[in-house]
């Protein structure tokens, strides 16, 4: 009786502990799209920064959450009617609000305590908006292409749900950031003076969206829980030395007197903006691939070990598994 039990018991535990492993093993989800704003929300985003307006009230009050947020926008830009054709297709096309952010001091880790008010992107600012309105067009468009080569849907989205412009007093940084689904972004940002850098700007301030819902148990970021690992090894080994991250670094920007943003000291924690430069990069190949065209940085994970698998992570918990680039060597 006691050694059936015993293998009744043994045969109980085993089946648990299968049933975990099979768990802990699943892929990653489709991540859904996060919830549009309320027309109360676009009425805050888009009128923070104002004196109280009567016609944005009644916006708000309309029934229909759409119509209410396009009569917010056609107010908010009726400035400049150019910029109001952007920002409502924007709306209309990509669900995505063009708005103000809210005037606060930021503490800007490594940079200082940074004046931030709300900057309209209209007038000679227009070109922003033109900017970021092509530029997320262009993410929904890769998302799409990507998802006809993964191995599984992708537990990415590729949008955010607003954006909030901004200008630093007297300063150029940051040139954005985002939380909880909204990009925060910088008419006056060193990095965002032509359409390119815009676009790689906001591919890596999304992907932060992103992982900021990759969350398991306590821990609120992907990237804190699982590359961790992989950037203490290669600090340990480098420290802040440029010549020696170098092979390791996603991209090549750094930090005026210090070292690639990637590893960056004081920098709100390195290892998230490493997991952003990291997603930046699979983008830039990617894209290439998919628009059969020349990416001349070569392949990023055929450099150190650490870069091959900091790269399959990546591309298995958020990509579906998608990578258009050939086997190394």
């Amino acid at each position: 009786m006691h050694a059936r039990a015993a293998r009744l018991t043994y045969i109980a535990i085993a089946t648990l502990f299968a049933a975990t492993l099979v768990r802990a093993q699943q892929p990653p989800q489709a991540t859904p799209p996060p919830p549009a704003l309320t027309a109360a929300e676009a009425r805050e985003l888009l009128f923070s920064n104002a004196e109280p307006n009567s016609a944005a009230d009644a916006c708000a009050r309309l029934p229909e959450r759409d119509a209410s947020v396009d009569c917010l926008l056609s107010e908010r830009y009726a400035s400049d009617p150019a910029a109001q054709r952007i920002a409502l297709s924007l709306r209309r096309e990509l669900n995505v609000v063009a708005g103000i952010e809210t005037p606060h001091t930021m503490n800007g880790g490594f940079r200082g305590m940074i004046r931030i008010v709300g900057e309209a992107p209209v007038g000679p600012h227009r070109r922003h908006l033109e900017w970021v309105s092509r530029a997320l067009r262009d993410f929904d468009q890769f998302a799409q292409g990507l998802a006809r080569h993964a191995q599984r849907p992708l537990a990415y989205h590729p949008l955010p749900t607003a954006l909030r412009f901004l200008r630093s007093v007297n300063r150029t940084t940051p040139s954005a950031y985002a939380r909880d689904w909204r990009v925060s972004y910088n008419v006056s940002g060193s990095l965002l003076r032509n359409e390119a850098s815009v676009r790689e700007t906001l591919f890596h301030e999304i992907f932060h969206l992103n992982d900021e819902v990759h969350t398991s148990g306590t821990q609120r970021r992907w990237s804190a829980r699982v590359l961790t690992r992989i950037s203490d090894r290669i600090l340990r080994r480098c420290g802040t030395n440029r010549r020696c991250l170098a092979p390791y670094a996603p991209s090549t920007t750094t930090v005026r007197g210090g070292t690639y943003y990637a590893f960056q000291p004081g920098n709100g924690g390195s290892v998230p903006e490493y997991a952003a430069e990291l997603a930046l990069r699979y983008y830039q190949e990617q894209r290439a691939a998919l628009r059969h065209e020349r990416f001349d940085r070569g392949a990023f994970k055929c450099g150190p070990p650490e870069n091959a698998e900091a790269w399959r992570l990546l591309v298995d918990e958020f990509f579906g598994g998608a990578d258009l680039i050939s086997a190394c060597p």
